[in-house]
């Protein structure tokens, strides 16, 4: 008879039905699984975010390879090296250009139109004749940086900065500048503002230096590579013209060196993935605490299954079947309600945050793996039930 029954009765949805049995109860299931869903999706968001802000910038530099001093331990220190030190570079086949770039992240202080203060902010600068950056509006109105203190500013760096503020005069350094445009990149969690200049007036600018360009050290070289050319090939040969002091990188090299330093010496993955690690057992435990009283309030209706013929394991597979659409069900409206949350914060902390494919995926997964856990914590009450001890 048992063998008869389970499959006619297999075709029932059994498990969406325990689920939907009691809507108060969902909707308190719902509200908080998706609440430890939201947390992590924000935490993992900030991760992403971080990672995305400190290397910013770099993903916006117009070359194929960059020369930096081998000291230099990440893109925002200052470990310069000597302007003659790019001479060789430009003698190596399949180079089409290299532009040298200045750059400071300790030295200029930026006095705010807006309040009066000063700030310190990231500088760039480079001939105005040929931009190292990809961002549409520096390479449109670089040209304005020929004239003497002009710079171009971030339209989107920190507000109390004032670059937002429309105002066409400030000061960095003491020494009066124009204002003559702006972008938009985003302050990271190590800059709050950039601005942009041309060499001639960031010589002008640094602090007891010559008048002149070609007397200050630089940070950076940005090669173009020559349509067709290998820029692996290109890459070996630069090694060896170079001095041996300096590193060579793809762009693509230069953005793993950045992400691995961000990994492994900042604090901030660490104490995001915490975060998410949190969301995650808060979770797991809100999971099972649904689980558990769903369970024991339909210990009944499992005794009559097995007094029926039931298997224990086809049980089981219900009441993980369960789990799995609870994390469904809250999983959906907490995506739907991050995607806003993120709008939100990243309007207000100037972040980066967009929902990736793969942060779907991973937080899609972690929100299944903990509902599953807690079910088989749950699933005991089910595997030693004894209907005669029930009825």
């Amino acid at each position: 008879m048992a063998a008869g029954i389970v499959p006619q009765t297999r075709s029932v949805p059994l498990a969406l039905r325990n689920l939907i049995a009691n809507k108060r109860r969902l909707a308190r299931s719902v509200a908080g699984i998706g609440f430890a869903v939201l947390l992590m999706l924000v935490q993992l968001g900030f991760e992403r975010g971080f990672f995305d802000a400190s290397l910013g910038i770099v993903h916006q530099l117009d070359g194929d390879i960059v020369l930096m001093n081998k000291t230099k331990y990440r893109f925002g220190s200052e470990d310069p090296f000597p302007l003659a030190d790019l001479a060789a570079a430009r003698t190596v086949a399949g180079v089409a250009s290299v532009v040298p770039l200045y750059a400071t992240w300790l030295h200029f202080f930026w006095k705010s139109p807006s309040d009066g203060k000063s700030y310190v902010v990231q500088v760039f600068a480079f001939d105005p004749a040929h931009p190292p950056f990809l961002l549409p509006a520096i390479r449109a109105e670089s040209g304005r940086l020929e004239q003497p203190d002009t710079v171009i500013v971030d339209r989107r760096a920190r507000s109390y900065l004032g670059m937002a503020s429309g105002a066409n005069e400030t000061e960095i350094n003491g020494r009066p500048v124009h204002i003559v445009g702006g972008f938009v990149l985003s302050p990271d969690f190590m800059s709050d503002g950039t601005v942009m200049m041309s060499a001639a007036t960031y010589a002008r600018l640094s602090a007891g230096t010559a008048a002149s360009a070609t007397a200050l050290p630089i940070e950076f070289g940005v090669i173009r590579t020559k349509p067709g050319a290998d820029i692996a090939g290109v890459v070996t040969a630069l090694r060896a013209a170079v001095p041996a002091r300096l590193r060579v990188l793809t762009k693509s090299q230069l953005i793993a060196f950045e992400r691995a330093f961000q990994a492994k010496l900042s604090s901030a993955g660490p104490i995001f993935w915490m975060g998410a690690l949190v969301g995650f057992i808060v979770g797991m435990l809100i999971s099972y605490q649904v689980i558990y009283s769903d369970l024991t309030d339909q210990l009944p209706q499992y005794a009559t299954l097995k007094g029926m013929g039931y298997r224990t394991v086809y049980l089981v597979r219900v009441v993980f079947a369960q789990a799995a659409l609870s994390a469904l069900a809250a999983y959906v409206p907490a995506w739907l309600l991050c995607l806003v949350v993120y709008r939100i914060i990243g309007d207000v902390a100037l972040l980066p945050l967009r929902m990736t494919l793969a942060e779907t995926l991973l937080s899609l997964g972690l929100t299944l793996g903990m509902c599953l856990l807690s079910a088989a914590f749950a699933i005991r009450r089910v595997v030693v039930l004894d209907p005669a001890e029930v009825f």
